[in-house]
């Protein structure tokens, strides 16, 4: 394969590219046959527990780093070999391609379970006569309307097992839904669409599809705000809402220089809220420019403004914090002192006052810093309550502010191997145990799931800590197995 991918393909006949093209299909298809082989022992001897992963498919995300679909895909054959001897058979022979296979595999599905093999047999041994793929589905189609029953009112649908939704979340924030309704779903759906997506006037120039996402939207919205949902890791349903520090700062009049800092801002949060489209975050909607503004009365929404900390700041902070004590104690000129005295460009004690403010405006955003100040004037009463404390010592259970703040920090589980629950179904982990006097605060908690948290460590006896860098370490009892992170979390703000 290496060979291949590295020779002069332009210099190659016309024939030869396409006896390449052939073999490359069928290599494909006894790849996916041999796969869906060993991945299905892997899994029926539950290899996947040897490295504290829930099931073959987190294994298979975070050990062969591919993607949740792609694991799904390998998982779905490994099925389909178990239940479809015949058809990966071929497969491996070349008789069907994979996304063949996938067809015939579907359909036999729709058969009674009895007639299965033998439908399997009639379409292989077609397709090694040379059927294409219009032919196979006919004669899937026939054998199909053949093997359904009498009707029987008292029977269920089987379509119903069919029922699908979907909810994928892009690069941008966005989202795309996609499904098989039922019937009665769809019905309900229709008149709950119609019912909130109405013209509202003259002026309201929206599209159908636009009002129909705006009534969705509104739906969900109000089912929310009903309390009727049930709650979930034993907290209630809520939304949050991400506000960069930098949008609250553009509804402020700046400067030009604040101009750019917001812009260089906004890019940072827009990575964030892209790194988040995985599906794997607090479930949060990433939103600026208007939608912040529509969002700020909304009392069902929690704002969550965040904002880096710039050790550049810092540093330049203890620059004039020194620079000014020396002033203060008499070892550098003062405001009153003879300027001829005062060495050329050395700043003066209102200069250096106006200069650390403006630090340390840059530096902080807790209780009574930028973030604070700009979300309880710009954000409303409703959505300006106060913040709240990140640490306080030792605490039999995990207040809100330091449960959101975790939450918000590692976004799902931080098992050191990788897991893909988010956070809404995790739950906060003392890395130090409370029995032994563990510390309630951000720096000594961490987001686990059910699995990781109640199974792997309070169960099995695994050992996790968080380490100074963000990145987390585990291992197993008798340390013969250790795992580590190697990416640290979205930094609080």
């Amino acid at each position: 394969m290496g060979y291949l991918f590295t020779a002069d393909h332009a210099a190659m006949a016309a024939e030869t590219q396409a006896e390449c093209l052939l073999e490359l299909e069928q290599l494909d298809a006894v790849k996916t046959a041999a796969r869906a082989k060993v991945l299905g022992a892997f899994t029926t001897a539950q290899g996947y527990s040897a490295d504290a992963n829930y099931s073959p498919r987190s294994w298979l995300i975070h050990r062969t780093r591919i993607t949740k679909g792609a694991a799904a895909a390998h998982l779905a054959w490994a099925r389909r070999a178990a239940a479809h001897p015949r058809v990966v058979a071929a497969l491996a022979e070349g008789v069907f391609s994979e996304s063949y296979a996938r067809k015939v595999c579907e359909w036999s599905n729709k058969l009674p379970a009895d007639c299965r093999d033998a439908a399997e047999a009639i379409l292989v041994a077609a397709a090694q006569s040379g059927a294409d793929l219009q032919d196979l589905v006919q004669l899937a189609a026939e054998m199909y309307t053949r093997s359904l029953p009498e009707p029987d009112d008292d029977q269920p649908d089987e379509s119903f097992e069919d029922r699908r939704v979907t909810v994928e979340t892009t690069f941008d924030g966005a989202g795309v839904i996609a499904g098989d309704l039922t019937p009665e779903c769809t019905a309900v759906m229709t008149a709950v669409l119609e019912s909130l997506s109405a013209p509202m006037g003259a002026e309201d120039t929206r599209t159908k599809e636009q009002r129909y996402h705006d009534g969705l939207q509104e739906a969900m919205r109000r089912l929310v705000a009903s309390g009727l949902l049930p709650e979930r890791a034993g907290r209630p349903v809520k939304v949050w809402v991400h506000v960069s520090l930098a949008e609250l700062r553009a509804m402020d009049d700046g400067s030009v220089l604040a101009g750019q800092w917001i812009s260089e801002m906004a890019v940072r949060w827009a990575a964030r809220r892209a790194a988040d489209s995985d599906g794997a975050g607090d479930g949060g909607a990433w939103l600026n420019g208007k939608a912040v503004k529509a969002v700020a009365c909304d009392a069902v929404l929690t704002p969550v403004v965040t904002g880096d900390v710039d050790p550049g700041a810092l540093d330049d902070l203890v620059r004039l914090c020194v620079q000014l004590d020396r002033i203060e104690h008499g070892t550098a000129p003062t405001d009153g002192e003879d300027a001829h005295t005062q060495p050329e460009g050395s700043p003066s004690r209102e200069t250096l006052r106006q200069a650390i403010i403006g630090k340390a405006v840059d530096l902080l955003s807790g209780p009574g810093g930028l973030a604070s100040f700009l979300r309880t004037r710009q954000l409303g009463a409703r959505l300006g309550g106060p913040s709240l404390p990140l640490d306080i010592g030792f605490s039999k259970t995990i207040p809100p502010g330091i449960r959101n703040a975790v939450i918000l920090r590692d976004r799902r589980c931080r098992w050191p191997s990788g897991c893909n629950q988010p956070a809404a179904a995790c739950e906060v982990h003392h890395v130090k145990h409370k029995a032994h006097g563990g510390p309630t605060s951000l720096n000594e908690c961490v987001l686990l799931c059910s699995y990781h948290h109640q199974i792997v460590i309070h169960r099995w006896g695994w050992t996790l800590v968080l380490n100074r860098d963000g990145t987390t370490t585990a291992w197993n009892p008798d340390r013969t197995k250790v795992l580590h992170s190697h990416d640290p979390p979205a930094r609080a703000g």
